[in-house]
Order: C-alpha cells, then structure tokens, then sequence
C-alpha cells in the first residue's frame, strides 16, 4: 500500500512539474509574442494608438514617447513629458477625446488629420518625429471646428485613400513649388500647371469649390484690406499622394500666422486642399522655447 502510495506521488508530482514547465512555457511565448507585436508597430501605429489613448486611458502609448527627449512646439504647452501630463492633469470630466481622420507616415515623420474636442471641438494637424522607434519632437497646429463651407464641405471630409506611393517625392516637389511660385511669388500664370483647373475640392471653411472659390476669396481679401502672406515654408511632408506643408506668414489683419496645409494630388495636380491657419501668440505666452517651427 505504501508502496502504492509513493508512486501515485510520484505520478501527481511528474504531472505538475510538467503542467507548471506548459504554464511557464506559455507565459514565455505570450511574453515574446507581446515584444514581437510591439517592435512590429509601425512608427504611423504608435502615433495612431498614443492619440486614441484619449478615448480608451490605456497608458501604454505613453511609453512610444522618450521621457528623457520629448521638444514640444505647442506653445501652450511646457517641454517634455512633464508639459504633456500637465495637460492631461487639466482635462475636463471626461477626458479628452480624439478621432484621427488621416495618418501618413514620412521617413522619420508621422503626421495626422484629427477631430479632437480638447477644450472644445478642434480640427487638428499634427507632426511627431521618431528617433530610434521613439517620439521625440511633436509640432500640431489647432483651431475650432467651423461650419461647412460655401460648397458643403467640412474640415474632415473628403478621399483619405492613400495611393501612387512611388510619386510621393514627385508630388512633394510640386506642392513645393506652388507655394514658392504661386503663393509666395504670385506667379499666377502657374496657377493651372499645379492645380487641376477642372477639379479642385476645397475644405478651407471660408472658401468655395474649384478655382472660382479661390479667386472669390482673394478678391475679398484685397476689398478689405486683409493679407495671407506666406513668408517660409519649413516642412514639407508627403505619403503618396498627400502632402502636408508647415509655413510662416502673415493672415487677416497682419498676424503672425501658422499656416498647415494638407493637399492631395492626382496625375501630378492638387484637387483637393484642407488647411488650418492660426495666429502665433507673442513670446511673452510662450511655455517653451523651442518656436512653433
């Protein structure tokens, strides 16, 4: 019976070495499946997941950022991670929330297309760049979200497809030089070479469909003294047939001006613009000094 005993023991002890080396084993695979997951985010998915982390309160985005490296541009907003969780310390009940219309992903780049409401509804364009799979500078550019515009288009409609990934470079020229050519040195007999003059969708809240709308909203400007003036482009930044561009100017009355711009090509054209244009607050506001450039 002893005997018996010893080795039904013996027969549970076997059994749960090997069941705890299966649990041990399993944990272990989880484990590395976790890590492989991760390290296969693309630089696009981490921006994506860290802006939904306003919906959901997952904390793991976080640590997409570098806390020890983190240059914020947001005026408003203090540098590094302390500046960032200053934020989120003042967000209202609730939380903020964030809904990313369009991601694009450009070398070292990620920008965004957002529906935020953050301290109020906001449209939103953001810039993040990557060192070593970290974010490690972040540049946005926010204004409330306006009524549609005289052709019924909102600031988040419109083609989000992104495609002809091999022009991307090629589309990124030519929005350069519309701006260089067209805006900044009225060359307005280029106008037609960079946007197709049969089909231009415009997402501007002030500003009509098509070259007409354009020209209606140049017209106004100058009957009332206004300007939009771009003095430097600093980023240009593009995904197949989408480029964004960050510039310096002057708008309305002469205000230090941000101009984000966001266009789409076809066949080497731009046929459909969004933009947001803020004013650039006095020195004296900023909680950084790193510039919104």
């Amino acid at each position: 019976m002893k005997q018996t005993f010893l080795a039904l023991s013996l027969v549970v002890l076997l059994g749960s070495c090997k069941s705890a080396k299966q649990d041990i084993s399993k944990n272990t695979i989880k484990k590395e499946t976790n890590m492989e997951t991760a390290v296969k985010l693309s630089n696009k998915d981490k921006v994506v997941a860290l802006l939904n982390s306003f919906n959901t309160g997952d904390p793991t985005p976080i640590s997409y950022i570098n806390p020890n490296k983190y240059i914020q541009h947001n005026l408003a907003v203090a540098d590094g991670l302390q500046g960032f969780g200053e934020v989120m310390h003042h967000a209202p009940e609730g939380g903020f929330k964030a809904k990313v219309i369009r991601a694009f992903e450009d070398g070292d780049y990620v920008f965004t297309h957002t529906e935020y409401d953050f301290f109020g509804p906001k449209a939103g364009f953001d810039v993040f760049r990557f060192e070593d799979g970290k974010i490690v500078e972040h540049w946005d550019n926010l204004m409330d979200i306006q009524k549609p515009n005289p052709s019924g288009r909102t600031q988040f409609d419109g083609a989000t497809e992104i495609t002809d990934l091999d022009k991307t470079e090629a589309n990124k020229k030519t929005v350069k030089e519309f701006l260089e050519k067209v805006v900044i040195n009225h060359e307005m007999d280029k106008l037609t070479t960079y946007i197709n003059p049969a089909k231009y969708l415009q997402h501007n809240p002030a500003i009509a469909d098509g070259l007409e709308g354009f020209g209606a909203a140049m017209k106004y400007f100058a009957e009332n003294g206004l300007v939009m003036e771009f003095t430097k482009i600093h980023k240009v930044l593009g995904q197949g047939n989408f480029v964004l561009t960050l510039s310096e100017g002057k708008f309305g009355k002469g205000d230090h001006t941000a101009f984000y711009d966001l266009f789409r090509l076809e066949n080497g054209q731009i046929v459909e613009h969004w933009d947001i244009i803020t004013t650039i607050p006095s020195k004296a506001e900023w909680k950084n000094e790193n510039g919104k450039f």
